[in-house]
C-alpha cells in the first residue's frame, strides 16, 4: 500500500510535525510505501510579503492544488492522509484527490474544521461560540487571534472550506484523536459515519524504572493557555513543594511570577529530558483549553508517572476515572481544586505509584505503535476496498 502524507509544517516544530514523522515511521516499519507532499510557514510570516501570501493561500492557494495535483500524478497513492493544509495547500486542494478518485482520510489534530483558531478558545477560556452559531464570523468580531489580519483571514479560510464543501465532499473519513472531538464534529453536522477514534501513540517500553519523586513537572508550553499560571499560583501556596516546569517559554510576563520553589528548566530533549521524567512524582497540566491529544500525559506514563489534568477534552478520556483512572482530574481553572489534588497527591507516594502503574498498563494497552497501527491499516484498507467497489459498479 501506498500512501501520500500530507502536511503544512508550522512555523516551528510542533506536536502535529511528530505526529506525522512517527506515522511515516510507523508505516514504513510495516512494510508500506509513504510518499510526503509538505510545505512550510516557517519563516515566511516574518515580512509583510509572506503575510499577505499567507492571507490569501489559506483562501485558496493556487501552488498547492496544483502541487498536490502532480504529486497524485506522480507518485499514484493508494490513500491520502491529510493533516494540516493551512496555509499554502489550502482545502481547495482535496478537490484534486476527488478528481484522481484517491480516497482520502483526515486526521483530526484540533478543532479547526468548526474553529477558525483551531483552538475552541476565547480570552483564555473555552469557547464554542462558532459551532453553537454554525458560522466562523465570531472570530472577526472578537478577534480571537488578537490581529484583525489574522481573523479576517483565518475566518474567510473556513467561510471558504464551509461553502465550497472542500472538506464534507472530498474527505472519505476522520480520525478523530479523541471521542470528545468526534462527538463535536458530529455537532457540526459532519457524518457520523465517516468518524473514527484513533488516538496518538508512542513507541513503548517494555518497562519502567519506578523511583524519582523529587518535584512536582510540567511539560509544555510556558503560556497560560496551558494554564501554567495556575500551577505557579499552586507553586507559591506551597513553597515546601518543588516544582519543575520544562518548556519553551511563550509568554515572558509568567517568568516573572515564578516562585522560588519553582524552575523553569527550559526545552529539554533526549537523555536530558528522559532524566526529567524520571525525577518527577508526577505531572501536572492544568490547560484552560480543551486541548487536542495532550501527548505530555502518554509520554510522562512511560516513566510510570501519573497526570493531573483539566476536567474538560481529551483529559477526561486519557485520564479518566475512578478505579481505572491514570491519574487525577480538577475543575477547570480552578485553582483551589488544583492545589488540593496536587497537595494530596504529592503526600500519597503509594498513590502515585498505584496510578503509575495503571497509566504504563493503559499505555500498553490502548496506546502503542502496535495497537494504533492496525487501526489505521484497517481504516486504510476499508477506505480502498470502498473505492475499488465503486469503481466495479460504474
Amino acid at each position: 500500500m501506498k500512501i501520500l502524507l500530507v502536511h503544512n509544517n508550522y512555523g516551528k516544530y510542533s506536536g502535529e510535525e511528530t505526529v506525522v514523522d512517527k506515522m511515516a515511521t510507523m508505516l514504513t516499519a510495516h512494510g508500506h510505501e509513504v510518499a510526503f507532499y509538505r510545505r512550510t510557514t516557517e519563516g515566511v510570516r516574518e515580512s509583510t510579503v509572506g503575510k499577505v501570501e499567507g492571507f490569501l493561500s489559506g483562501i485558496y492557494s493556487l501552488s498547492g492544488v496544483r502541487g498536490m495535483r502532480e504529486i497524485l500524478h506522480r507518485e499514484r497513492p493508494d490513500v491520502v492522509n491529510v493533516h494540516n493544509l493551512y496555509p499554502f495547500i489550502s482545502p481547495a486542494a482535496l478537490f484534486e484527490c476527488k478528481k484522481a478518485g484517491v480516497p482520502v482520510v483526515m486526521t483530526v489534530h484540533n478543532f479547526r474544521l468548526i474553529c477558525p483558531t483551531g483552538l475552541f478558545m476565547r480570552d483564555g477560556m473555552p469557547c464554542e461560540t462558532c459551532l453553537e452559531r454554525g458560522n466562523e464570523w465570531s472570530c472577526i468580531r472578537y478577534n480571537c487571534e488578537h490581529s484583525r489580519l489574522k481573523s479576517l483571514g483565518y475566518t474567510l479560510r473556513n467561510v471558504y472550506a464551509r461553502w465550497t464543501g472542500a472538506y464534507r465532499k472530498n474527505v472519505d473519513a476522520y480520525a478523530c484523536i479523541t471521542d470528545f472531538q468526534r462527538q463535536k464534529l458530529i455537532a457540526a453536522g459532519y457524518d457520523a459515519q465517516k468518524m473514527q477514534v484513533i488516538p496518538n501513540f508512542l513507541t513503548i517500553p517494555q518497562s519502567y524504572q519506578s523511583g524519582g519523586g523529587k518535584y512536582v513537572a510540567f511539560c509544555g508550553r510556558i503560556s497560560r493557555e496551558k494554564g501554567v499560571d495556575l500551577i505557579l499560583e499552586v507553586a507559591r501556596r506551597n513553597p515546601h513543594i518543588p516544582f519543575k516546569l520544562a518548556g519553551e517559554i511563550r509568554d515572558k510576563e509568567l517568568v516573572k511570577q515564578t516562585p522560588d520553589n519553582c524552575e523553569l528548566v527550559g526545552y529539554l530533549s533526549g537523555d536530558t529530558l528522559s532524566q526529567f521524567y524520571q525525577e518527577a512524582a508526577f505531572f501536572v497540566m492544568a490547560s484552560r483549553w480543551y486541548e487536542g491529544f495532550p501527548m505530555a500525559i502518554l509520554e510522562a506514563a512511560c516513566y510510570g508517572k501519573p497526570t493531573i489534568g483539566s476536567a474538560h477534552g481529551g483529559f477526561t478520556e486519557i485520564i479518566g476515572a475512578g478505579e481505572s483512572a491514570i491519574g487525577r482530574l480538577f475543575i477547570p481553572n480552578n485553582i483551589d481544586d488544583l492545589e488540593q489534588q496536587v497537595v494530596s497527591l504529592w503526600h500519597a507516594p503509594d498513590e502515585i505509584a498505584r496510578l503509575g502503574h495503571m497509566a504504563f498498563d493503559k499505555l500498553q494497552r490502548e496506546y502503542s505503535s502496535e495497537v494504533i497501527y492496525k487501526k489505521w491499516n484497517n481504516l486504510f484498507q476499508n477506505l480502498i476496498y470502498g473505492r475499488n467497489k465503486s469503481k466495479t459498479k460504474r
